[in-house]
């Protein structure tokens, strides 16, 4: 017994397969919300075919997200977390700890971030540097 048929399961496939093994077991399901009893034939069809809409529904909902992140994303929006640090925030905790005067946790204190958020801002830094440094070579030779 389910409050509500979406809370069963996220597909038909699925569905139905849960419905089989409920089956297998000699045992009837009962939707509260949708009054479906699969101990009925008639109960059995109704679950397939309200079960069907569910997944059109889900499908539907998944296709208009899609559209409207594409969208945004024409728009030159992002989604996501806004970052913690500003483009100049950013830089100057870079040549700090380049330039030795501070270190990563100093700097994380200092701009009030977790370390992890320095250090993942140092790496991003230090591969940036290193393909550059990499594609030069490429250049040169």
């Amino acid at each position: 017994m389910v409050w509500k048929l979406d809370r069963l399961s996220r597909s038909l496939k699925d569905l139905l397969l849960t419905l089989e093994k409920i089956d297998g077991a000699g045992a009837a399901f009962q939707s509260l919300t949708e009054a479906i009893d699969t101990g009925t034939p008639a109960g059995r069809m109704m679950m397939q075919i309200v079960g069907s809409f569910a997944e059109f529904e889900r499908a539907m909902l998944r296709e208009r997200t899609k559209h409207g992140l594409d969208a945004a994303r024409r728009e030159g929006r992002v989604g996501g977390r806004r970052p913690k640090l500003t483009d100049p925030q950013q830089k100057e905790i870079v040549r700090l700890v380049s330039a030795g005067e501070k270190t990563g946790a100093d700097a994380a204190r200092l701009f009030r971030v977790h370390p992890s958020t320095v250090a993942r801002l140092l790496a991003k830094h230090q591969q940036a540097a290193t393909a550059a440094t990499n594609k030069t070579e490429n250049e040169n030779t």
